[in-house]
């Protein structure tokens, strides 16, 4: 099996697999293709306990009474054997689902789709004509750190390898005049985007590292909004996150901002993609040599069509399309924007870790600079630190 492939395979099955009529398939996805699902077991969601619907099992005629009452039979075939498997958190619409797409359709990915709303998953897999078996759904809420540790007991009991992690899945509000918060009583935009996906990679690292490809990737999504070398890093408000005042405080009702600063919807989620930026550079530092995963982080380009702007003015959505297809020219098609996606975590090209990834029509892929901030180690290392307490990984 191949453990990685050309950003033109990716491209090609993509295209191959988006003119296919989706079937119906029964919406269960957390098993292996080879895992035995007792009769009546339900997938793991927010409402279901993970035991739950075990009590139907008992007349499986040859299932131990162990397997019976585990959320879905461990996989039967071994890691080496399995295709390689990638997680992505907010698969079920934009960037994240077309790298789903991109990747499945190759025949040689299993992608877990991470997602809060398990329905909302299964019908955009379905619709976008991803091919049944290539994909399985996970109940993930990323402003719950309790979800996200209930995702990685999920996954390691499906049984399956783990390849690449990409951290995708984000919450942006501009137009919000009050900050709102995590059921942890984070600031909305840095618990999700940032200290959410900041647990998970770390619960999830032994498993990378133990990859069957020996080529694990661990990619984080950042922005061009967060990096002032920019012209569009320029657009007030400007990321920074100041002296981590707000975040030591634990961004709460009363310090909702990383630099401690007055609220700013907008801002908030640009500091947050800083953050994510910020421990990609950590992670390579801190683990890239002891456990051989790559770490990276890249800006796919300007998606002006995504669910990312849902809580933006309508003029701005109205308007910010075309301004960006006929002034700007850099107006990129969630579908080109997952490819690009898939290619970072899977083309043997784009595997040097610490990197930042972007694109352009001239010369494709190339490994882009961070702002000043991004690259202040000494201010990352404090965020980490910060970080690892918020969550729970420190005292």
């Amino acid at each position: 099996m191949s453990a990685a492939m050309s950003a033109s395979k990716i491209a090609n099955a993509s295209a191959k697999v988006s003119g296919k009529a989706s079937r119906a398939t029964k919406v269960v996805r957390l098993q292996a293709p080879c895992a035995r699902i007792p009769p009546g077991v339900m997938p793991v969601t927010r409402s279901t306990p993970v035991i739950a619907a075990a009590a139907a099992t008992a007349s499986a005629p040859s299932a131990s009474l162990a397997d019976q009452f585990k959320p879905n039979a461990v996989a039967r075939i071994p890691p080496t054997q399995q295709k390689q498997t990638a997680i992505i958190t907010g698969a079920s619409s934009g960037l994240g689902l077309n790298a789903a797409k991109a990747l499945a359709a190759t025949g040689e990915w299993h992608v877990v789709m991470a997602c809060r709303d398990f329905l909302k998953a299964e019908k955009a897999a379905k619709a976008i004509g991803m091919p049944s078996g290539s994909y399985s759904i996970l109940h993930l809420d990323l402003s719950s750190l309790e979800s996200v540790r209930q995702f990685v007991a999920n996954f390691k009991a499906t049984g399956r390898r783990l390849d690449a992690l990409v951290c995708n899945a984000a919450v942006y509000l501009p137009t919000a005049k009050e900050p709102r918060f995590t059921a942890d009583g984070f600031e909305l935009s840095v618990g999700t985007n940032h200290l959410g996906h900041f647990l998970l990679t770390n619960l999830l690292l032994d498993d990378l590292k133990n990859a069957p490809n020996k080529q694990p990737r661990c990619v984080i999504v950042g922005s061009i909004t967060g990096n002032t070398n920019t012209l569009a890093g320029n657009v007030p408000p400007k990321a920074n996150l100041g002296d981590l005042s707000g975040l030591a405080s634990g961004v709460t009702v009363a310090n909702p901002m990383m630099d401690g600063q007055e609220f700013n919807g907008a801002k908030a989620y640009k500091d947050s993609k800083v953050a994510c930026m910020m421990t990609v550079r950590q992670m390579h530092g801190r683990f890239h040599e002891s456990t051989g995963v790559t770490f990276a982080s890249l800006y796919p380009g300007c998606i002006a069509e995504t669910g990312l702007f849902r809580e933006h003015y309508g003029v701005f959505k109205t308007l910010f399309p075309p301004f960006q297809k006929y002034v700007t020219k850099g107006y990129v098609s969630e579908e080109e924007a997952g490819r690009r996606l898939a290619q970072v975590i899977s083309d043997p090209k784009l595997n040097k870790s610490g990197a930042y990834w972007s694109w352009s029509s001239s010369k494709g892929s190339f490994e882009n600079q961070v702002s000043e901030e991004v690259a202040d180690d000494a201010k990352a290392a404090k965020l980490w630190d910060l970080s690892a307490k918020l969550v729970g990984l420190s005292t």
